[in-house]
């Protein structure tokens, strides 16, 4: 009795013994590479030869890029008190604003709106929204779509809101008109949604019930005769920046601004920037194959490609003045033949 109880607790121990394979070894094949000197100087010269071209090309392309930046959030505002001026919906909140075109702009010119200190990445901003609510009006569980658009779900008399939570609650609503040299020019507002929204997120069967008809008026409103898919000023806005200072795509003026230019905006300058301390700004844009204005990229690629050259030349330097007699591989532990073989 005493021989198989120590047989079975031999065989117990054996079987929680983990069986031997190459990978949990770290026995696979590996490449195992010698940086020589040269190899080493090389790949350096080759990162610094493709990256400071690339950065070079894309600061110029950057230069390219007419960029206009107009702040109107204290101009447009003539009371002392901006909260109770922007809160007053009997006061008229017209704003003109005449800006002079620095060199030549050549269409499409997008029109962005910029916010400052605005965090929409703020954790309850971002999860106050019902994706199923937006997608389709057949949506199986009202419950969930009233917990997740909380505070923002229902009426005062408990009817369900469309679009529910902040961030549709907030939609952005400041207005521009623009005019060259007295002459009107339209606003192209189509296409400014990523396609991808538009057809997956938002349904085509889903229009606009009880907006902004709650305890508390927020921003913009919406056409309630247009289905969700076709408010593209609603899906830019939903889609939450990560950052406090952002900007977001108003529309486009698809005609040429020749340089001494004088465009006139008219601003209805609706949304309450003021109540937090936030600030606003129109930005005309024009683009490039880098996309809008933005130097960080060509400087990225410059330095890196800069700091790669500059350590291949100091290596190729080094080298020459104290070269050192390079280590024989055939003496690896993985290339001799014994595997007991000891130095």
């Amino acid at each position: 009795m005493s021989v198989s109880g120590s047989e079975s607790e031999a065989s117990r121990r054996s079987s929680k013994k983990p069986k031997y394979s190459k990978f949990t070894q770290q026995e696979l094949p590996a490449c195992k590479p010698l940086l020589t000197p040269g190899i080493v100087i090389g790949a350096f010269s080759l990162i610094g030869i493709v990256f400071v071209p690339i950065g070079l090309a894309s600061l110029s392309a950057s230069q390219e890029i007419v960029e206009l930046v107009d702040r109107y959030d204290e101009e447009c505002v003539t009371a002392s008190d901006k909260i109770g001026f922007i809160q007053d919906t009997k006061v008229n909140k017209a704003c003109t604003r005449k800006i002079t075109v620095p060199k030549p702009m050549k269409g499409p010119i997008h029109i962005y709106y910029q916010l400052e200190n605005f965090y929409q990445n703020h954790r309850r901003y971002v999860k106050s929204r019902s994706d199923q609510q937006l997608r389709s009006k057949d949506y199986k569980d009202p419950k969930a779509v009233i917990k997740s658009c909380d505070p923002e779900a229902t009426t005062g008399d408990g009817s369900l809101i469309v679009p529910c939570g902040l961030i549709a609650w907030s939609l952005f609503n400041d207005t521009y008109a623009f005019s060259v040299n007295k002459k009107e020019v339209q606003v192209n507002k189509k296409n400014i949604a990523w396609a991808s929204d538009k057809n997956s997120k938002f349904g085509s069967d889903v229009f606009p019930i009880n907006f902004q008809k709650g305890g508390l008026i927020g921003g913009g409103n919406l056409n309630d005769k247009l289905p969700l898919s076709e408010q593209e000023d609603l899906i830019v806005w939903m889609r939450t920046a990560a950052l406090p200072t952002f900007r977001k795509l108003y529309g486009r003026i698809e005609s040429d601004i020749m340089a001494s230019d004088e465009i006139t905006v008219v601003i209805q300058n609706n949304y309450n920037t003021y109540s937090f301390g936030g600030t606003k700004a129109l930005v005309l844009s024009t683009a490039s194959w880098i996309g809008g204005k933005n130097n960080f990229i060509g400087i990225a690629y410059v330095a890196v490609g800069g700091i790669c050259l500059f350590l291949a030349m100091g290596f190729v330097v080094l080298y020459v003045i104290k070269p050192r007699t390079l280590g024989d591989p055939s003496y690896l532990s993985w290339n001799k033949e014994d595997a007991g073989y000891s130095h």
